[in-house]
């Protein structure tokens, strides 16, 4: 991420976006089960919400910073950070009882590689674990904001049919209303998926 925008997600602002919108929206009143991975954990915002919510956390970081930060700062705690590729993950499979990834598709850099990540998600998934996400929808504003990022959105028409190319079954994909004032603020303009492991 560029300086701007790790700033960002390491924000206050952020922090009540994650907790009072994004999973509230996202998650709802689905329960997650005993054993929940989280994909790209970053600076640990969602992570936080994610484990006040569930008995164990698992939160899989690429950046090796960001997972050393976000161990040191969980230390005996119900989470356990993996400093790791999400596209090849390595742990087991059947292992939980849900996966999430929280505006974090669109920082992977190839569909192909954003596919395999969904491939693993499901892999790592019982039979019959949720996979429960969100992502943000391009726009001007959002564009801007990943200057010299890692950046590719992903279109939400497409996400049914790669969830299902993943191994997903189930697959629900919708978008968040916002009313026109929000319209700019990439923060709120998204979408969610959720789906379920065969």
């Amino acid at each position: 991420m560029n300086d701007k925008h790790l700033e960002f997600c390491a924000s206050e602002e952020w922090q009540a976006i994650v907790e009072n919108e994004v999973l509230p929206w996202a998650v709802g009143d689905r329960d997650l089960g005993d054993d929940v991975l989280e994909v790209g954990a970053g600076p640990g915002l969602t992570t936080d919400v994610l484990r006040s919510r569930v008995p164990k956390l698992t939160a899989i970081e690429i950046d090796h910073e960001l997972a050393e930060a976000l161990s040191a700062r969980l230390a005996g705690t119900n989470v356990t950070v993996v400093e790791a590729d999400a596209t090849k993950m390595p742990l087991e499979d059947d292992r939980f009882s849900a996966a999430t990834c929280f505006t974090m598709l669109h920082h992977v850099p190839t569909v192909e590689l954003q596919d395999r990540m969904l491939a693993e998600m499901c892999r790592v998934l019982r039979p019959g674990g949720m996979l429960v996400g969100s992502d943000v929808i391009p726009n001007d504003t959002l564009d801007d904001f990943h200057e010299g990022d890692i950046y590719l959105p992903c279109d939400p028409a497409s996400m049914p049919d790669r969830l299902k190319a993943a191994g997903f079954v189930d697959v629900q994909v919708a978008q968040a209303d916002v009313d026109d004032s929000d319209v700019g603020n990439w923060a709120r303009t998204r979408f969610r998926f959720v789906a379920t492991a065969p």
